[in-house]
Order: structure tokens, then C-alpha cells, then sequence
């Protein structure tokens, strides 16, 4: 089983600018980038055309590690505090149910541990104390 925690920063917009700046000031090679508008269609939460060229994902390698961005999901809230969160990356599906219900206690679920069109098995969930973790599974690749 592979365990990495990986930092993940929530932008209000900027994540371009942002990801052009930590990659010249930290020497860094983007390895993924993709924008909200480059995502499979959602019916149930439609994509206003302003947030198309948003960043939805990007991956950044710096060094020996990654560093992961965003910009805030359109409609969703951006607030001083909840923008780094912590990506928990595993390729063991068993484990991330295991991690998601042991960080959900006395915290709050901000998205279900579920299957998207990017992974096996992915949820976000605010700790008690106030942590937010992202738990991904690797495994199924995406398709666009």
C-alpha cells in the first residue's frame, strides 16, 4: 500500500497565477493541470461559463514531493483559513473508507467517500478539529 500526504491549496480564482509563481519560485514542473470547463458535464450542479476556465486540478512536482491546486468550486465559499487542505493519496480503497470514517468523527462530511469519474473511491471531510482532508484513491484513470 502507498500512503502520501499531499498539501492542497484552495484559491479564490487564481490558481493560474498561483501555480506560475510556486513553479518558478520553487522550481517546480506542473504534472497535471485541468480546468473546471475540461471536466465531464454535471447536470446536477451546472457549470456557470465564467468558472470554465477555472482551475478544478493541478498537480505541481517540487522536488521530491507535489503540491496540489484549486480554485474554490464555483459557488462554493472562499474564506482566509480553509484554503490549504491536506490530500490524503493511497492506492488502497479499504484504507481510505478506514481514514474518512475515523476523520468524520465529531467532524463534518463536506463531500460523501465515493466513487467520481476520477477515482475510486474520493471525499472531503472537516475534522474536529477544523482540518480539512481530502482522501483520494489512485487506481482508475480518467477518461476525457
Amino acid at each position: 500500500m502507498t500512503l502520501r500526504l499531499i498539501p492542497y491549496l484552495v484559491m479564490n480564482g487564481n490558481a493560474k497565477e498561483a501555480i506560475q509563481f510556486y513553479g518558478k519560485a520553487l522550481d517546480a514542473q506542473v504534472l497535471f493541470s485541468q480546468s473546471f470547463g475540461e471536466m465531464p458535464e454535471n447536470p446536477e450542479f451546472p457549470l456557470p461559463s465564467e468558472a470554465k476556465d477555472l482551475v478544478s486540478h493541478a498537480t505541481l512536482k517540487v522536488g521530491e514531493t507535489e503540491l496540489m491546486f484549486s480554485d474554490t468550486f464555483p459557488g462554493q465559499p472562499h474564506q482566509s483559513g480553509n484554503q490549504v487542505t491536506i490530500c490524503i493519496s493511497t492506492d488502497d480503497a479499504e484504507k481510505a473508507h478506514k481514514f474518512f470514517d475515523a476523520l468524520k468523527e465529531g467532524g463534518k462530511v463536506d463531500i460523501p467517500l465515493q466513487e467520481t469519474f476520477f477515482s475510486p473511491a474520493y471525499g472531503s471531510v472537516t475534522d474536529k478539529f477544523g482540518i480539512t482532508f481530502q482522501i483520494f484513491t489512485e487506481g482508475q484513470q480518467m477518461n476525457l
